[in-house]
């Protein structure tokens, strides 16, 4: 039997099945299970607030348009304002019916003040309004992140002039190379994460940009203020292209770039710990709060939270990779494509905050084994270096003093002895110059880190001199970022 097809019975038809915004060109109601599929809000709930934000600002520059009445605009407002209530105190009833946040507070703001509700959405189109909540969200993270940021590299520094005197071992290779000061390793981290602090900075230029009043593609016909909607909503630039506002994703793969970078920084630290907390290396201990046992083996005391964050660290490339493959051969200007733009983003927003939430407390709670450290730094081979440059400051090619030095390894090895036990008379042997006793001052850990003096060297004098400029380097970044984050501060 045929259906009726009158466009009273396809308006009940639709209208039995949830409004959709594009109902009017359906004859019959979605299927269920693609109309499931397509919904996206499950995930793109957590874009309400910036949702909300948007509208207003894009209310009030109707009003200044007098595209909306001041009356339109002051009901509109009322409402936006009491949904923004309801959503911060966890009660805004959100509906699956329709399918994204965005018609969720049209539909919740109709049910609070009538079909005048529906005027809100004039001159513009879910394509740039989507863009412009995802903008929001992320400058309001990336300030989050650069917050959270901050404090790790503060601990680090606490940790590295608390620290200042303990001698550890270098390694390249995984093998035993010179011994550094345990505060010159972790500062290698700090600088780590300042870059990762000036990419986030750099990447909130390019996301402080403004899209919305590009439509659903093409600008509008209506007579909309875009740089007045900016300045509401403390923007810095707009974009200049509408078909360019509406696909732009790039600040989203750009935070995920930097993000994975951040989780590089921060999985080659936690392999570090992962090891010297091991028996083999035995430097350092991780508080109880920060660790786990076995169900079986009663000793164990296993660090689960940087084994976890380098695991983690494969999910978040994995977010960056996912963005750039869904983005790599969409046509201009909006496909539906890009609403899988925000599980990975919100995934990878989750990881990093709450992995930059633990690692302070986590790295506060470590305890140096310093009788451990101090006795093994005596029992290895990575002071010889001194004496091949010893041999070079007194003129003897590199070349050859490595030639030399390295016979003087293998006799010693040979002889089951440390260099430190090696005689004067021993050294001698090798070359008339390791007749000295300053030869022997030489292998001494103490002393072989204090003659690496150099800028962004090992030597006590010159990681203090690291962490004053540390600190310069840190109080000019914070000023950079309270001046790009100045819109912020004034909320």
């Amino acid at each position: 039997m045929k259906d009726s097809n009158t466009p009273a019975e396809r308006r009940d038809r639709l209208t039995a099945d949830g409004d959709k915004p594009w109902g009017g060109r359906f004859d019959t109601a979605m299927d269920k299970k693609a109309e499931t599929f397509l919904a996206s809000l499950p995930f793109d709930q957590r874009l309400a607030q910036e949702d909300v934000q948007g509208s207003i600002a894009h209310c009030r520059m109707l009003v200044k348009q007098g595209v909306l009445s001041v009356d339109e605009g002051d009901k509109i407002l009322d409402g936006l304002a009491e949904i923004s209530t309801e959503l911060a105190e966890g009660i805004f009833p959100f509906d699956t019916a329709f399918e994204d946040i965005h018609m969720n507070v049209e539909k919740r703001l109709v049910e609070k003040i009538g079909m005048v509700g529906g005027k809100l959405h004039t001159g513009r189109s879910r394509n740039d309004q989507v863009a412009l909540d995802l903008h929001l969200y992320v400058k309001k993270e990336i300030r989050e992140t650069d917050v959270l940021l901050k404090r790790l590299q503060q601990v680090l520094l606490e940790l590295a002039k608390e620290h200042m005197g303990v001698i550890i071992p270098g390694y390249t290779h995984l093998q035993r190379a010179q011994p550094v000061l345990f505060s010159h390793h972790l500062l290698a981290y700090y600088w780590m994460l300042h870059r990762d602090r000036e990419r986030f900075l750099d990447a909130y230029g390019r996301t402080d940009m403004m899209p919305l009043g590009s439509g659903a593609l093409s600008g509008s016909s209506f007579p909309l203020d875009r740089e007045e909607t900016a300045r509401l909503l403390k923007f810095a630039a707009l974009y200049e292209n509408s078909m360019d506002a509406v696909s732009d994703r790039d600040f989203v793969v750009e935070y995920l770039g930097c993000a994975s970078l951040l989780m590089m920084h921060l999985s080659r630290f936690c392999e570090e710990l992962i090891l010297w907390t091991s028996q083999e290396f035995s430097f350092v201990e991780l508080g109880d709060a920060f660790t786990t046992g076995s169900s079986m083996m009663p000793q164990k005391k296993n660090p689960d939270i940087p084994e976890l964050v380098r695991g983690k660290t494969g999910r978040v490339y994995g977010n960056l990779l996912a963005l750039l493959t869904m983005l790599k051969g969409l046509p201009l200007s909006y496909n539906k494509d890009m609403q899988e733009d925000k599980e990975p983003l919100f995934d990878t927003v989750d990881t990093i905050k709450k992995i930059l939430e633990l690692f302070p407390p986590m790295l506060q709670s470590m305890e140096l084994k310093s009788d451990n450290l101090q006795r093994v730094v005596g029992q290895d081979f990575s002071t010889v270096t001194e004496l091949a440059d010893f041999l070079a400051a007194g003129g003897v090619p590199f070349r050859d003093a490595h030639g030399i030095v390295g016979r003087l390894v293998r006799f010693t090895l040979d002889k089951g002895k440390l260099p430190s036990e090696l005689t004067r008379t021993e050294l001698a042997n090798f070359h008339p110059l390791l007749d000295s006793e300053k030869t022997t001052q030489l292998l001494l850990p103490k002393n072989a880190v204090a003659s690496h003096r150099t800028r962004g060297g090992t030597a006590p004098s010159a990681v203090k001199e690291q962490l004053n400029r540390a600190h310069r380097l840190a109080r000019r970044l914070d000023k950079r970022a309270a001046k790009i984050f100045s819109e912020a501060l004034d909320e």
